[in-house]
């Protein structure tokens, strides 16, 4: 007989996050209820609380009139690419530091680990004048290259690579296995949890990023999404409702990239943040 679920008594910090809560999630409700509003609704004074019905006149404009179709086909390119390569090279890198001894791993470690406290200011210029020289400025080549590999990427991977046992490993080197078949076939499959927060930061800083394709990139057709919304806002301040709408098209991939990986997301952090 299955002992009875006892149900979870709520905690007192419930009372302090609840409305915290609510506080970050205004603006987020705000700017939805905004996107289906009128223009005589939102420049109204006071601002209306609530839309009196449903325009979607903000997002036929944005969809139909404007380029947010190809900026938003060029922000999937740029963050799909950054991801797949974020979860190879890193998981790569990562599996190197945590389990193979070389001269100089951990000054190369360290320097790498460095790297993570320079501030893009300082890489801007070098890293223009480097993409200049492969003749990527102005392609979405430009955007991808950079973020081929994060060394956050590779530090969590070699973090969660620590946490793992390694009997299984050793026993698939005395069947014969070789590393990289024993990081595919059996490492990689444990590391779900790590997998999905390397994607999903990856996926966050790519798909957010703004200062390196408003250098990198000139033409309008390769703009990023948000490249081109902060574009098409100076262009069209007055039409708030497809400002409005633009900016919930641009929110909506990084809130399912994160509710679909949330679970995992927490687990990993959780899982990796206390290994040395």
């Amino acid at each position: 007989m299955s002992s009875p679920v006892i149900p979870r008594r709520p905690s007192g910090w419930h009372l302090l996050l609840a409305p915290l809560t609510l506080c970050f999630a205004l603006p987020l409700v705000w700017l939805v209820l905004s996107s289906v509003m009128s223009d005589a609704e939102i420049n109204r004074f006071p601002p209306a609380l609530w839309p009196k019905g449903i325009d979607l006149g903000g997002y036929r404009y944005v969809l139909g009139n404007a380029m947010f179709p190809r900026w938003f086909a060029n922000s999937l390119i740029v963050a799909v690419a950054a991801v797949l390569s974020n979860l190879l090279l890193g998981a790569l890198g990562g599996y190197a530091f945590a389990r193979m001894r070389f001269a100089g791993s951990r000054t190369l470690l360290a320097l790498m680990l460095a790297t993570m406290v320079i501030p893009f200011q300082l890489t801007m210029i070098p890293t223009f004048l480097v993409m200049k020289e492969l003749g990527l400025i102005d392609t979405l080549g430009a955007l991808i290259v950079p973020s081929l590999v994060t060394p956050f990427a590779v530090f969590l991977f070699r973090q969660f690579f620590l946490g793992l046992p390694r009997e299984m490993e050793e026993a698939a080197w005395i069947d014969g296995c070789s590393r990289l078949r024993v990081l595919f076939s059996i490492v990689l499959p444990l590391a779900r949890p790590a997998l999905a927060t390397v994607a999903v930061l990856t996926f966050l800083s790519t798909w957010n990023d703004l200062s390196w394709p408003l250098i990198a990139i000139n033409h309008d057709t390769r703009y990023t999404l948000q490249l081109g919304l902060t574009t098409f806002q100076g262009q069209h301040h007055t039409r708030w409702s497809a400002v409005m709408a633009g900016n919930v098209i641009t929110v909506l991939p990084v809130l399912v990239a994160f509710l679909l990986a949330q679970k995992t997301f927490v687990q990993s952090l959780t899982s990796s943040g206390l290994k040395g």
